[in-house]
């Protein structure tokens, strides 16, 4: 009986805590949000080159593409 109102009482902190987080960000969001939005073009320019950076990491090999379908069959031939 002591470990299942341990888990409960347990589990019963938890909902508190994410009450207590949940009213923490909405103070913050409210009493900051002209900063927030303030920076937020900053933010969506910022992301242009950070995307460019790491969505073309897979085509680092520009000279190394496979050669048109003749030559494959000239070599077969």
């Amino acid at each position: 009986m002591t470990d299942e109102h341990e888990t409960h009482h347990i589990a019963k902190g938890r909902w508190v805590f994410y009450g207590f987080l949940l009213i923490a960000v909405f103070l913050l969001f409210t009493e900051h949000r002209a900063h927030v939005l303030g920076i937020l073009p900053y933010l969506f320019l910022l992301a242009c080159p950070l995307m460019h950076l790491f969505m073309h990491h897979g085509h680092g090999d520009h000279g190394h593409h496979v050669h048109n379908q003749d030559t494959i069959e000239g070599d077969r031939k």
